[in-house]
């Protein structure tokens, strides 16, 4: 297998890569996070081995890109944050494993094995599609007929929620336990808010609004 090693201790990339060598396998080795974006998404490489905590842009930046990018190459997160939330974080972001340092040779190797050896990218389909918009639900990204759409995780959480429920009618209190996942004072304008600056962005450059509002009732995604 061919491996991108990424960590910021010299020592740790040559330990990790003379093991790897000695094994049969092929290694590149970098130092900061620009250098290992750089390598993941201009070569090709069987797994990743990341570091957390990279100098200049921090591992967790450089897998988050890699994922929007389209990368799924397994990635390994390798890193002294052990605590749960911080590997929930990472696991959460697109790693497909976790390692904490200090760590035995043997069981990364074990633990790069098992990633290599898994069906490539296990095909599920994260996509809601309504009508021309697309919502990639791993990445969190949004495209509407081809076109990226930037929105903020809200926004994205609101239409999801929609194209989830195409063509039913979530209501504003409906909207606000599923996306804030909070009991808001129901006069609160929160909800319209946030669909008028999603509307305004999934629109720009459309004559037709996918979203509906349902007078006296909530908001709705139609089909056609």
């Amino acid at each position: 297998m061919r491996v991108l090693i990424a960590d910021d201790h010299r020592d740790t990339v040559d330990f990790i890569s003379r093991g790897l060598v000695q094994a049969g396998h092929t290694t590149t080795g970098v130092g900061n996070g620009q250098d290992a974006l750089f390598q993941a998404t201009e070569e090709s490489y069987d797994v990743i081995v990341l570091d957390r905590m990279l100098p200049g842009l921090d591992g967790l930046s450089v897998l988050k890109m890699l994922r929007a990018g389209g990368i799924n190459v397994p990635v390994l997160l390798l890193t002294a944050m052990g605590k749960i939330a911080e590997r929930v974080e990472g696991l959460e972001n697109g790693a497909d494993d976790y390692l904490v340092k200090p760590f035995a040779f043997s069981e990364l190797y074990a633990r790069l094995n098992v990633l290599v050896r898994r069906p490539a990218a296990v095909e599920v389909d994260f996509c809601l599609r309504v009508g021309d918009i697309e919502l990639d639900v791993h990445r969190r990204t949004v495209r509407r007929a081809g076109r990226r759409i930037d929105l903020q995780p809200r926004e994205v959480l609101m239409l999801e929620q929609l194209m989830r429920n195409v063509d039913r009618v979530l209501t504003k209190t409906m909207l606000l336990e599923q996306v804030w996942d909070f009991n808001f004072d129901p006069r609160t304008n929160i909800v319209e808010t946030h669909i008028s600056r999603l509307r305004a962005k999934l629109n720009e450059g459309f004559e037709k609004d996918p979203i509906v509002t349902v007078r006296g009732a909530g908001y709705t995604i139609k089909t056609a």
